[in-house]
This record gives structure tokens, C-alpha cells and sequence, in this order.
């Protein structure tokens, strides 16, 4: 089923992944959701602080992960130009893909939805993949279905063949 980016009659559950490792990364992540919330996308769930190294293109600094759960009545595209206004906000500038950054806010899933619009795959294509991802998540929504795959997150998981270590911070 692909879904458009239509406004919803009900408030629908979303996963976002926020990812920073330039600059005050803590600070980098707390503001991230300040704006969020002040753009009407207010966190229920808030998953731990993670370190972990960097995926992708490896001779940069440590990452900040952390997953946050939303309930939204606004369209898939809506969110994505909150996303990306909040990125540029905090002074993201796009260069090379995984690259360095300020701030990176990815939607992961939108509900049980399957998503294909211009610009935006739900849910998203390298959830599986990545350790980074997928430990906060497990932290906040372990029996949260994948729409694809049809396995929860902690499955996803076990099965991961990432091997950069995501370790917890201390509050």
C-alpha cells in the first residue's frame, strides 16, 4: 500500500531519528526538540542519548543518536518541511551524504504506512541496518512492527549485521 502525503482526520503515530555529531551535540539534540515542539510536533516518548561512531563515511567525529515518538494530525510532507527547517535552523548544511552535520532528523515510520512521494520513503530504507537507529528505537518501541519486513523493531534488531557499537550516555 503506498499512502500520499495526505492531512490526517487522526493524530498518527511517528518515529523520528535526530543525529548530530558537529558542534555541542547535547545541546545540538535538546534544541532539535525545543523546535519540534514549538512546530506542533510534540514529543510523547523520548528515547536515550546514544554515542555511536560514524556510519557511512567513517574519518568523522562520534555521532549523537536519539528516537522520538510523535502522535500528528500533519501530512507526511508536512513533517518532512518541519524536518528540514529544523535542520537548517540549527545550521545544517547539505555537502556530501553521511557526512558531517549539525543536526539530521529522519523520519523512520509514519504509523504502519508504506510512504513513496518525491523526496520521502516510509519507512525509512536503512532502518535494518543501522545499530544507531535501531537501539533507541528498541528502547522506546521494541514491539513496533516494521510494514515491510513484518518483524518488530528488537527482531530487527537481533539481526542486524552493524557492528559500530551504540553506547548509552548518562543522563
Amino acid at each position: 500500500m503506498i499512502k500520499q502525503g495526505t492531512k490526517n482526520k487522526v493524530d498518527t503515530p511517528l518515529y523520528l531519528l535526530l543525529g548530530t555529531n558537529l558542534g555541542n551535540k547535547k545541546e545540538n539534540l535538546k534544541v532539535a526538540i525545543q523546535l519540534l515542539e514549538k512546530d506542533g510536533l510534540k514529543p510523547i516518548k523520548i528515547s536515550s542519548v546514544y554515542e555511536t561512531e560514524a556510519w557511512g563515511k567513517t574519518d568523522q567525529p562520534a555521532f549523537l543518536n536519539q528516537v522520538v515518538y510523535i502522535k500528528s494530525a500533519l501530512s507526511t510532507q508536512e513533517i518532512l518541511r518541519i524536518c528540514q527547517n529544523i535542520e537548517k535552523e540549527c545550521g545544517r548544511v547539505r555537502v556530501e551524504q553521511y557526512g558531517p552535520r549539525l543536526l539530521d532528523i529522519d523520519i523512520l515510520y509514519f504509523d504502519d504506512a508504506i510512504i513513496v512521494e518525491p523526496g520521502l520513503v516510509i519507512p525509512h530504507q536503512q532502518i535494518q541496518f543501522r545499530n544507531f537507529t535501531l537501539v533507541p528505537l528498541v528502547e522506546i518501541a521494541p514491539d513496533f512492527k516494521h510494514p515491510v519486513l513484518n518483524v518488530s523493531n528488537l527482531e530487527l534488531l537481533q539481526q542486524c549485521k552493524d557492528t559500530l557499537k551504540t553506547k548509552k550516555l548518562e543522563a
